[in-house]
């Protein structure tokens, strides 16, 4: 009776286990980043961290592929190709260059966009509404209006603003042409100066040099990546140099009203999790933006500059660079 009682006792221990729901398989998200500078680093820190905080533990139910293109197109579509001949579960593309070739790598896995300026002028979607396709994400576009707001505050006599910026870079047009139909509503020419490779960008903004009375920097990958070569043609010749994202304001520009990279990579972040557990289809996710824009100031900047910030916006700044 007892050997019977102890064959009966395994039997349903067995069928239990082949019940029991297989362990679920690591999730593999493959990230690709067109280059490493602060502003997208943040994005890809902001979208890991939001995974983390939900529950996403790397290693053990999700596995991230990161890979960075170092600036280099056809390095950047071989990324996009290799995550989908692995297939990867789901694609981060962050920055525009990086969302156009995976965009064009694959129809079939979901894709999730980060700061992208303009994802329609892309052709990465048709609108901003429920794209349809396999294709969405967060754009970095901030409101024009608000950060020629802020350069026309501290610099009340402006009539002529410089932008250094990739031609080749939809993402940099698209802000750039904006830029200029704003500042010609207030009466400011904006003149332009294009670099389409990182050691471009220092030619570029001592081509201003005497033409403007500051320089603005838009989102733009190439340009961000040789900042500092900017800044040391603004501190050289004593021009107020503004930025176009908020970690660049650390580097040396004096002042950026914008979004906050890393929040937006955990906006991204929450919009990989409704598509991970199956809340949502990706082609149901409207693009997402940032509403509320941060105002990061560099005093120190400023006064290497020849500009002396005015107390409203010192009190104001979100974040002040000591």
């Amino acid at each position: 009776m007892r050997k019977e009682l102890v064959l009966v006792v395994g039997f349903l221990m067995m069928v239990c286990i082949s019940l029991a729901p297989a362990a679920d398989k690591a999730v593999r998200i493959g990230i690709s980043q067109i280059v490493e500078h602060p502003a997208l680093d943040a994005t890809r820190k902001g979208f890991t961290d939001e995974l983390a905080a939900n529950g996403y533990v790397e290693g053990k139910n999700v596995e991230f592929d990161y890979k960075n293109a170092q600036n280099n197109r056809p390095v950047s579509g071989q990324i996009a190709r290799k995550f989908v001949g692995d297939k990867v579960d789901l694609i981060l593309a962050i920055s525009t260059p990086s969302s156009q070739d995976a965009a064009a790598a694959t129809k079939q896995i979901p894709i999730l966009f980060a700061a992208v300026t303009d994802p329609v002028l892309a052709g990465l979607v048709k609108s901003l509404k429920p794209p349809g396709g396999n294709v969405s994400g967060t754009m970095d576009k901030s409101p024009v209006p608000a950060p020629l707001d802020l350069i026309v505050e501290i610099l009340p006599s402006v009539k002529r603003l410089g932008t250094v910026y990739n031609s080749g870079e939809a993402n940099s047009v698209a802000s750039v042409n904006d830029l200029q139909a704003e500042a010609v509503k207030r009466g400011i020419e904006l003149v332009k100066a294009s670099a389409t490779s990182s050691s471009a960008v220092r030619p570029a903004a001592e081509s201003l040099v005497g033409k403007v009375d500051a320089i603005h920097v838009p989102t733009d990958n190439t340009v961000v990546l040789a900042l500092e070569s900017v800044v040391k043609v603004a501190q050289d010749n004593k021009i107020p140099l503004f930025a176009a994202d908020v970690d660049s304001v650390a580097r040396g520009a004096i002042a950026a009203l914008a979004v906050d990279y890393y929040r937006l990579g955990r906006q991204t972040g929450a919009m990989a999790r409704k598509v991970l557990e199956k809340k949502a289809k990706i082609s149901e996710l409207p693009v997402e933006y940032q509403k509320e824009l941060q105002l990061h100031i560099n005093p120190g900047q400023a006064q290497k500059m020849g500009v002396k910030l005015p107390s409203s916006v010192l009190k104001r700044a979100a974040k002040t660079i000591k």
